[in-house]
């Protein structure tokens, strides 16, 4: 379809993993304990943090799906960007230093705190280890169009295949370098990443004379929505429950980053809450100018690749931007995003890889079943048989998800954080009365409420972009179940509180509180 040099795409793309796998395996020479593995001895600065947090953030979904999504629907598209940007402020005002003082490793290290540490500790991980599974699904599809596009293979199982490959390669970056080891390869990407979207905006816009209204209009002629791209609704507002569903995805996109799971793991890899601080302020400057770049980019494609040749080609909507790059530098181009890309993709899962195999080792393992005297040893070697089962299941999925919108399929993996974990890890830090039950019913009620209204909406089934468009089982009409599930989870964790009559711990909590706003106390520099 793009008459592309496969050997120069693969020499691209090559030399890119064989240069991060060296750099994860010198960075492996130093993991010497639990906290290296997990935490990377929180020896990373604020910068480097930041950086590292926007690589790891800054997934298919964003580069890949965003950019489609402009490239087909218009204005509609750019609303994940600004959800994304915006959520920041609540991880910088709320979490972020908080979360660093309180907790050590995990997530379930702070909603366990002052509460009993067993049961808590296994709902969070169960927590942890679903909404991981649903984003790197999304993450593994994106890698099969995207191979897809740059192989050209049409053939459902030889993308199969590819998904296969890039499950493998994100399990060998985890197994072998650990926190430390991805942490690099995060930094790396993300610079790639911000350098080539910046270049491929300026090229773009340069060939239409740096007038952007001149591409607009080009953009409106080359849709078969014409104008209507360039102003809401297209997607979004057509109907009463059209904007419903806005609504919710917005709740979704904008609370539920602050509770993603190996976004908040990355606030342990710091010396201090300082240094916590400074990383969400670097890694929301760095995203401002990503989100920026994939307007001009979606539009961009939109006008120069058209709307039909994109949702015709291999990977759908996830094809924009590397069609499009192929249309602004020929072959090379194509070759340097579609790796920049796959970068992405390989980051972003290796993060989520090390997460979930984090919190089942270190919540499950050493603190329910060893009862907290598991050897650190031990805990990293279940860490590691934990990333490789992780890593099976996300293959697996990735192939049954494959052709799916990745920023839509991220969507509901933010729709599960903010409702299992947002409401739980803000009561945990700021109402004093919260106790077991409460956590439990928080976690467990919103985790549930939202996997059983994905499980029966249009996202799986009922439409032609279902997961499975041949059944329908769909009785919930929207596609993303935020609006619903957030508040439940807040009314369930407040109900499971009030209802027990078990008292809270205010000793835990008022040394909870003194470490969260100091840090005295955490073990950590």
């Amino acid at each position: 379809m793009t008459g592309t040099n496969t050997a120069i795409n693969l020499s691209v793309f090559g030399i890119f993993v064989l240069l991060t796998l060296y750099i994860v395996y010198r960075a492996s020479t130093r993991n010497v304990s639990a906290s290296d593995y997990y935490a990377a001895g929180s020896s990373f600065t604020g910068t480097q943090n930041g950086i590292a947090l926007s690589g790891d953030f800054l997934s298919a979904a964003s580069f890949l799906g965003i950019s489609g999504a402009i490239a087909v629907n218009g204005y509609d598209g750019f609303l994940y960007s600004i959800g994304w940007v915006v959520a920041w402020l609540i991880g910088l005002m709320l979490i972020a230093e908080r979360l660093r003082n309180t907790g050590r490793y995990t997530m379930g290290d702070v909603m366990a705190f002052r509460m009993r540490q067993r049961p808590v500790r296994a709902a969070a991980a169960n927590a942890t280890l679903v909404i991981s599974l649903f984003y790197m699904i999304a993450q593994m599809a994106g890698a099969g169009g995207l191979m897809a596009l740059l192989l050209d293979v049409h053939s459902s199982v030889g993308q199969a295949i590819i998904i296969a490959v890039v499950g493998i390669v994100m399990v060998l970056y985890v197994l072998v370098g650990g926190m430390k080891g991805t942490t690099w390869v995060q930094i790396i990407k993300a610079v790639l990443l911000i350098l080539t979207v910046t270049l491929l905006t300026i090229f773009l816009i340069g060939k239409f004379g740096f007038d952007m209204s001149a591409m607009l209009d080009r953009a409106t002629q080359k849709s078969p929505l014409g104008e209507a791209v360039l102003s809401p609704g297209v997607k979004y507002g057509a109907s009463d429950l059209s904007k419903i569903d806005f609504l919710s995805l917005a709740l979704a996109l904008v609370l539920g980053t602050a509770s993603l799971p190996h976004v908040l793991m990355r606030f342990y890899t710091v010396p201090n809450a300082r240094e916590a601080r400074k990383s969400v302020v670097w890694a929301t400057w760095m995203m401002a100018v990503f989100y920026s770049c994939t307007l001009v980019i979606g539009f961009g494609a939109m006008a120069l690749v058209g709307t039909d040749k994109i949702t015709g080609a291999p990977g759908g909507e996830n094809s924009a931007a590397p069609l499009l790059a192929f249309q602004v530098g020929g072959t090379v181009l194509l070759g340097i995003v579609c790796a920049v890309a796959f970068a992405t993709i390989l980051a972003v899962v290796a993060g989520l890889t090390l997460t979930a195999s984090a919190s089942f080792a270190h919540d499950v393992y050493a603190n329910v079943i060893k009862h907290g005297e598991a050897d650190p040893r031990d805990e990293v070697r279940v860490a590691r048989i934990t990333a490789v089962c992780v890593g099976v299941l996300a293959i697996v999925g990735g192939i049954a998800a494959n052709g799916q919108n990745v920023a839509f399929l991220v969507a509901l993996a933010f729709a599960l954080a903010a409702s299992a974990n947002l409401p739980t890890l803000l009561y945990s830090l700021f109402w004093k009365r919260f106790n077991t039950r409460g956590t439990l019913w928080s976690i467990y009620g919103g985790l549930t409420s939202c996997v059983l209204l994905i499980a029966f909406s249009p996202a799986i089934s009922g439409s032609k972009s279902s997961v499975f468009p041949d059944a329908d089982f769909a009785f919930f009409p929207l596609s993303n179940p935020g609006i619903v599930s957030i508040p439940l989870s807040f009314l369930a964790g407040f109900l499971g509180t009030i209802l027990s009559k078990e008292p809270a711990d205010p000793a835990k909590q008022s040394e909870m509180e003194v470490r969260g706003l100091t840090g005295i106390g955490s073990g950590l520099r």
